[in-house]
């Protein structure tokens, strides 16, 4: 995650929930208008960080999953998943 721990530079969050989680936490700081301005921008980057991460993780997702639909005949047929128009937001 996007903290320092002694480390230098951002570390990749073990997860999503993990990400969004901490996304959560940098917003409520934001919004507490009790951070420095210099705090407020390291904490806005780390939350774009974030939500960048979160995008691209379910980006991947969504290329993974694949819809089954029974064919004529009894078989089965597997194919990317497409979401109906107004349903990809």
């Amino acid at each position: 995650m996007p903290q320092s721990g002694g480390k230098a530079g951002p570390e990749e969050p073990a997860s999503f929930e993990e990400a969004m989680e901490r996304l959560e936490q940098v917003v409520r700081e934001l919004e507490s208008g009790e951070l420095s301005l210099e705090r407020s921008i390291v904490r806005f980057q780390e939350g774009m960080m974030l939500a960048k991460w979160c995008r691209d993780q379910l980006d991947q997702a969504e290329q993974r999953i694949e819809v089954v639909l029974q064919q004529e005949g009894g078989g089965w047929e597997s194919r990317p998943f497409e979401p109906r128009p107004g349903e990809d937001e």
